[in-house]
């Protein structure tokens, strides 16, 4: 049996806490006030009998105990929330048919799982899975053509179509790995490297044009792509610079090693990632599918960005619901 003092939201205020070296960021990360992180904290200590952290360092450090709990509480964590996710699927089997579109960024990690979850749990359903971009999805949800659908947010209202926000997903700065360096900072790569556009026919080639305008920013058209991964592989073999996001960037993982990432060298610019469903869906539904695709997220696209770019904390983040 577990300490009286070692709870469920103990355990997420020190993740929380192990993560962002600081009250202050572990209060944004879990919504909860600095004075409730602190007595969190000194609950858990006081329930384990050992300190988890040196408090008398800034940032903070874990202590040789905290790291080795550390990896015990995600274990579990990680265990709990899979499980809260396959079981907010569960009252899905009464479904006979569903067509959902999902945005090809996730190929690499939600989609799979999502879609072995509700495999499992709609045996009666008769279901069809779209993977593309999220221009296309806005038009098949126009035409009625999907049922519900994960995709950028269109800035634009569907008649008879309910968004239900899942991710904030902010736009970065890629170059070649070394590049910045090399040429004494961000801008003067902007200067030095062409940009490598994306085919602005897409929603987000839309978005970064709009940006760079408002800005008044221009740089010579020389290199337009559609495919995401095909404009990575140019910038990690040093053709030029780009602007992503973070959940594009993750999706070329294999190409981390030639890529570095920065924040955004002028305004920041984002999106958001969320699930649309038409209105002759129940509510609950497109709220249950929400709640296990926020979890998704989080656990498989988030976690391992704010990983790789932790830099990225308080601005990659999942919208409540």
């Amino acid at each position: 049996m577990l300490n009286k003092g070692v709870t469920l939201k103990g355990l997420e205020v020190f993740e929380a806490l192990a993560q962002a070296g600081s009250v202050a960021g572990a209060s944004k990360l879990t919504g909860l006030s600095q004075p409730a992180v602190s007595q969190q904290m000194r609950n858990l200590e006081a329930a384990l009998g050992v300190d988890l952290v040196d408090h008398g360092r800034r940032p903070m450090q874990l202590t040789p105990s905290g790291r080795n709990f550390l990896q015990r509480t995600k274990t579990v964590l990680q265990q709990l929330r899979q499980a809260q996710s396959e079981l907010t699927v569960m009252d899905l089997t009464h479904l006979r048919k569903m067509d959902l579109g999902v945005i090809d960024d996730f190929d690499n990690d939600l989609t799979p799982r999502l879609v072995t979850l509700l495999a499992e749990n709609m045996a009666q359903c008769q279901f069809k899975l779209t993977t593309t971009p999220s221009h296309h999805i806005s038009r098949q949800l126009k035409a009625r053509e999907l049922h519900m659908a994960i995709a950028g947010s269109m800035n634009e209202a569907i008649e008879g179509v309910q968004e239900y926000p899942l991710l904030h997903d902010p736009f970065i700065f890629v170059c070649p790995i070394g590049a910045v360096d090399t040429h004494g900072g961000i801008e003067a790569v902007m200067q030095a490297l062409p940009i490598l556009r994306h085919d602005r026919d897409l929603l987000i080639g839309g978005q970064v044009e709009a940006h760079l305008a408002r800005l008044k920013l221009t740089f010579p058209n020389r290199f337009e792509i559609g495919a995401h991964l095909s404009l990575m592989t140019l910038v990690a073999r040093g053709m030029g610079w780009t602007l992503t996001t973070p959940t594009g960037f993750m999706r070329a993982a294999r190409l981390h090693d030639r890529l570095e990432a920065h924040p955004l060298p002028f305004e920041p610019l984002s999106r958001t990632v969320s699930l649309f469903a038409t209105s002759d869906w129940t509510d609950e539904v497109p709220r249950d599918l929400a709640r296990t695709a926020r979890m998704l997220i989080d656990e498989m696209v988030v976690a391992p960005a704010l990983k790789s770019l932790p830099w990225l904390q308080g601005t990659l983040r999942i919208l409540d619901d």
